[in-house]
């Protein structure tokens, strides 16, 4: 039998390299993608076959299916998890930023799939969606990104209904809280958009513990790795999985906590309770 291939995106750090080291662990070929010269050049040291991918780069796409199809002719696993998390009052990014937060954490998952998808049907494969905790449970000064992931569940939903004729899977991974770089890219992403001529300026500390809450207490980036891959090699793998601090607490939140009473919560938690 071949050896199974996985091609994950953002393999730089964090949930990604943790994936990647599992993954090829497990007996898999792995294309580890990522976008730096540096980032890559680690991948191919560590003994992956690093490919360079910007999901917002229709070209790098292009190319990546390509090279896929060129040296292993197969694809068993993709695992969409390239993204990151805009920052800060929806109407201080506007729309703008709304744009750029859908075009990596959204827009970018479907062309690739949409690439990849010969391949996927030739191997009768399987579409792995890294989406978040926080398509569920919205919290403020994350509404960008809450709705983009909100977006990922929509779209897994469509997808797995989709793509099954062609006997391709879909599975949705919501993370809780997991041990990575996405608090500080998160926080660098806040700080560019807390400026002094904000109506929130006074509200500046507020963003910021939005900003690290993605780093509460959180599961280590190789048990989030390690219990994917397990759902993965099931039989019958779940629709949706839930993995991290939090993954289950939250969406129980939201789903029974009164709203008022979790206005109340979320606005005592990220200093929403005073008048400006």
């Amino acid at each position: 039998m071949s050896q199974p291939v996985a091609l994950i995106t953002g393999c730089s750090s964090g949930i990604g390299r943790a994936l990647a080291d599992a993954f090829k662990a497990a007996g898999y070929r792995v294309f580890a993608a990522a976008r730096k010269g540096e980032d890559l050049q680690r991948l191919n040291a560590a003994g992956f076959t690093a490919l360079k991918l910007d999901v917002n780069d229709a070209s790098d796409i292009a190319r990546a299916s390509e090279r896929l199809s060129a040296e292993a002719g197969r694809l068993d696993v993709l695992i969409n998890n390239a993204g990151y998390g805009a920052m800060g009052p929806l109407l201080d990014g506007g729309a703008e930023a709304m744009r750029r937060q859908f075009e990596t954490n959204v827009f970018s998952l479907v062309e690739l799939t949409r690439a990849c998808f010969p391949l996927l049907r030739a191997s009768k494969g399987l579409v792995v969606n890294i989406g978040s905790v926080s398509g569920v449970m919205v919290t403020p000064f994350a509404g960008a990104y809450c709705a983009s992931k909100a977006a990922v569940h929509a779209l897994s939903d469509a997808l797995r209904l989709e793509l099954a004729p062609f006997a391709i899977e879909v599975m949705e991974v919501q993370p809780g809280a997991i041990a990575s770089s996405f608090g500080n890219s998160a926080s660098a992403q806040a700080e560019q958009l807390i400026r002094e001529d904000s109506p929130w300026w006074p509200l500046r500390e507020g963003i910021r513990a939005r900003a690290k809450a993605s780093q509460d207490n959180p599961t280590p980036a190789e048990d989030f790795a390690a219990t994917l891959l397990a759902a993965v090699r099931k039989p019958k793998r779940p629709a949706l999985l839930r993995i991290g601090n939090g993954s289950r607490a939250l969406p129980l939140l939201a789903r029974w906590v009164p709203q008022g009473l979790l206005d109340k919560a979320l606005s005592k938690r990220f200093g929403l309770g005073q008048r400006l």
